[in-house]
């Protein structure tokens, strides 16, 4: 963890934190593709308005991607991945489909598809009608998706459940729905596959070691990314004063009167650039008099 002293505070920045290899890989394959003309991004690639303005820049055009049909003959498969169905649905229309789907996501589909296989009645521990959660439901609409212990009434009345994840869930709560799914049912066999990534289960943990140091944690990313949204409630379940901001420009000086120690972390689609700015805003704030 990094310590930053000033005047009027002490600024920690977590030791695990920003931007991941999955959506890191992802732009880089984006923007070289790019290079030889535009191409459609069926979906946005990282959940972060930075990023998304300098592709569109670069050339990408946005989609979405149950659409059928693009402006391009190249489309694009986010990180976030796909369905099989919809991914040769792309293909057999004679699309160029580039697929920047993060390994650990395609390790989810895996295991889903083993469950499946092996008899199991799959249910996905996350967030309905998230682009991740969704391509996984893609090739397995029989799916219960659960994220609170009530969703867990929607299971039907089968012998064999197999649980997996959306990467980006908190580790904790997802063992928590397993154990009372457990405790519920006793007579049902439950398999659980922990699918939840170690790029989030390193920032998840990373935040609870500055929770216990600061007064007010700053989460820096964007407001429809799934794992800094889970970042910013942990943080207030933990009792601190919090607030989720896009970037620099979001943040307000006067959030931090009274305040002793101020923790800065940011979600896996976060450019390192942008917590960058928020620290260096922070030391000038804490350097005024």
């Amino acid at each position: 963890m990094k310590t930053i002293e000033t005047e009027k505070f002490r600024i920690l920045v977590a030791e695990h934190m920003g931007m991941c290899f999955g959506v890191e890989g992802a732009i880089h394959d984006v923007e070289k593709a790019l290079r030889d003309g535009p191409a459609t991004i069926l979906g946005q690639l990282a959940h972060n308005p930075g990023v998304q303005e300098r592709l569109t820049a670069g050339g990408a055009i946005d989609g979405k991607l149950g659409m059928r049909q693009a402006l391009t003959k190249r489309v694009i498969i986010t990180a976030h991945g796909a369905s099989k169905r919809d991914r040769q649905r792309w293909e057999t229309s004679g699309y160029e489909v580039l697929d920047t789907t993060c390994p650990l996501v395609r390790v989810a589909h895996r295991k889903l598809g083993e469950l499946v296989e092996g008899g199991f009645f799959p249910v996905i521990v996350g967030k309905a009608g998230h682009v991740e959660v969704e391509g996984m439901r893609g090739d397995y609409p029989m799916s219960v998706v659960v994220l609170v212990e009530e969703d867990l009434d929607l299971i039907p009345d089968v012998k064999k459940v197999g649980v997996i994840a959306q990467t980006t869930q908190p580790v904790d709560e997802v063992r928590k729905l397993v154990r009372e799914l457990r405790k519920r049912r006793p007579e049902v066999e439950v398999v659980y596959f922990d699918t939840v990534c170690r790029p989030t289960k390193d920032r998840q943990s990373s935040l609870y070691q500055l929770c216990r140091m600061s007064d007010f944690v700053l989460v820096v990313g964007g407001k429809n990314s799934n794992n800094t949204g889970k970042l910013t409630e942990t943080a207030k379940r933990l009792g601190c004063q919090t607030r989720q901001v896009e970037g620099v420009r979001d943040v307000k000086v006067e959030w931090f009167s009274g305040v002793g120690v101020v923790g800065i972390t940011a979600g896996t689609s976060t450019q390192v650039s942008d917590v960058e700015e928020v620290v260096k805003f922070m030391r000038e704030c804490g350097q005024r008099g």
